[in-house]
């Protein structure tokens, strides 16, 4: 079985014995974290087990900053929800700090007694109605274990002959132990089980796990860390990647061994099963997704770009203008994607096409369009089928949630016959992205790639700090393609400075796209051009105000802003 494997060895505390008035650790504890400690036991226990003098006393935040993350050694606890904590716990020892998901079964044995509880629950399960979804199921499992179990003043009432006692026919347990067993139950039969916790906590990107050993973790604030849950055995490795891929309906089999589906929360989980195509045994990772999207204004704040660059992009989207964002791995594609959605008319309506379903638009005529089984399989219903389907839909914005293969040429014939087209694409300078669109499988002709307007490069970078951040280093406006010179025409309208980390405005006052495109279509004649740079300014210094006066930074609030705003001429 998987296990929780803390970085330090358990002490001999015992809850029976503890008194706060005379206690070393209480007294040292701030007074955020110890009145969590009165209320949790698990929690309590947790902090009287670490070491202190070793690792040193950790801070409570009921919410992590960004700038947690710049702690040489980082030693925080916060909450994550459903009665669990995590502790970043340093290891000076090592590049990666610990993670310890604190659960209310954490420093206490609970197998025994689990193997117990769902026996007695297969015998209650059957006199309750067949559950349909997760909903049902949770509430079946929870009426079934209050028929199973009495709460009892005294704790859990072990027998000589290893059993536990009764109360009214019924096992009787302390409050406590029937806690820690209601959390295990609904987290390991509703749940993805031991790493439950990890996908509850919002501030992991990414959770992987390659091969035996510890699972590793991306944070948003503390970055690259390990943490405690660790798979010691492939057989049991293998058997939780089984179940995983049976609840997501995509089962795992050796003649099948590569998965890539999406979790019920909208992350998204690739695996890779069994040690014939992997040689350190089966390994899987998960990219989560947040329930609601980061807005530009989140994306401001994160330094990746400025307001007057998303005022620029506001004003292309607007009129249609058709846009890639491209860079590579993990460098922010999507989540900027998504971000820019807002800008889209509010009455719009949108097809979004995808393999995996990612992008998350808050417009409510959206058709989401999802592949079905993989290319070549009976039955199957590939990309470029869903774009050929989304061209006869009448769609004011297509989306493709990622462009890799033959679909590529669907989105240039959808940009040819007026369609708008934003998609994410694997490239990390234009020049890439045009030897990649241009050559097999996607082969569009190279007279064809002026219809591409805007090329937005993403990158996650070292900034000059020495951290790493996500930034755009450019927002690209193609012009066109010369036969006799066989090259392409395209500009830097933004550029991001890697020495002092300002993004400049290349572009200014000599934009293509901004005086031969957009100007002539909002009505202002040849000899005033120039005017639209104004409108960039006045844009850009609303969107700032709405941001750090307002305080307006959710997604769907921002949408119904900026809807708003539009229908008032405003913006």
């Amino acid at each position: 079985m998987p296990f929780v494997a803390l970085p330090f060895a358990e002490s001999d505390w015992s809850e029976l014995t503890h008194s706060e008035a005379g206690c070393s650790t209480c007294g040292r504890l701030q007074e955020a974290l110890l009145e969590q400690s009165r209320e949790i036991p698990h929690l309590r226990r947790y902090l009287h087990n670490l070491p202190i003098d070793e690792l040193g006393l950790p801070a409570y935040a009921e919410k992590l900053e960004r700038g947690m993350g710049a702690t040489e050694l980082p030693n925080f606890i916060y909450p994550v929800g459903n009665a669990t904590f995590a502790h970043i716990c340093p290891d000076p020892r090592d590049a990666r700090h610990y993670y310890v998901p604190i659960e209310p079964t954490i420093l206490s044995d609970y197998e025994t007694l689990m193997e117990t509880v769902e026996g007695l629950l297969v015998e209650a399960v059957h006199k309750f109605h067949q559950p349909s979804n997760k909903e049902e199921q949770r509430e079946v499992l929870l009426n079934a274990l209050d028929r199973v179990i009495k709460v009892v003043t005294a704790g859990t009432v072990r027998k000589p002959d290893g059993g536990w006692g009764k109360a009214n026919g019924r096992m009787a347990l302390g409050q406590d132990d029937l806690d820690a067993v209601r959390y295990l139950l609904l987290r390991d039969k509703i749940g993805l089980g031991i790493i439950d916790p990890l996908i509850l906590d919002p501030n992991i990107e990414d959770i992987s796990c390659s091969g035996l050993g510890p699972v590793f973790i991306e944070h948003k604030v503390f970055k690259a860390l390990k943490s405690t849950i660790i798979f010691d055995k492939h057989d049991d490795l293998d058997a939780f990647l089984r179940r995983t891929s049976e609840r997501i309906n995509k089962p795992v089999t050796y003649r099948k061994p590569i998965v890539d589906a999406t979790l019920p929360d909208g992350s998204r989980i690739n695996i890779v099963y069994g040690e014939e195509v992997s040689k350190r045994g089966s390994n899987f990772s998960i990219r989560k997704f947040t329930a609601t999207p980061l807005s530009v204004m989140d994306v401001v704040g994160g330094g990746s770009c400025t307001y007057q660059m998303i005022a620029y992009l506001s004003i292309m989207i607007e009129e249609g203008m058709n846009m890639w964002v491209s860079g590579e791995t993990a460098s922010g594609k999507t989540t900027l994607l998504n971000a820019l959605t807002t800008f889209i008319e509010p009455g719009a309506k949108i097809v979004t096409v995808e393999d995996t379903p990612e992008v998350q638009i808050p417009h409510p005529n959206w058709l989401r369009e999802v592949v079905r089984g993989a290319a070549g399989e009976a039955a199957s219903v590939t990309m470029f089928d869903l774009l050929k389907a989304a061209l006869r839909q009448r769609p004011n914005e297509i989306i493709v949630g990622e462009i890799r293969g033959e679909e590529g040429n669907i989105a240039f014939q959808a940009m040819q016959t007026g369609h708008a087209v934003m998609a994410t694409f694997h490239a990390a300078t234009v020049e890439k992205l045009i030897q990649r669109v241009t050559a097999a499988p996607i082969s569009v002709p190279k007279s064809y790639i002026d219809n591409l307007n805007l090329v937005v490069i993403a990158s996650a970078v070292k900034l000059p700090n020495g951290k790493v951040g996500r930034r755009i280093l450019s927002i690209n406006e193609l012009f066109g393609y010369d036969s006799v010179t066989d090259s392409f025409s395209y500009a830097e309208t933004f550029h991001w400075d890697p020495i002092t980390d300002v993004h400049e405005f290349t572009g200014y006052m000599n934009s293509y796209l901004l005086e031969n495109k957009v100007a002539p279509a909002r009505g202002i004649p040849p000899n005033q051009r120039r005017r639209i740079y104004t409108e960039i300014d006045r844009r850009s210094k609303v969107l700032e105000k709405l941001h750090k006066s307002s305080g307006i930074s959710d997604f769907y609030e921002l949408y119904k802003v900026l809807g708003n705003a539009k229908k008032q001429g405003l913006f």
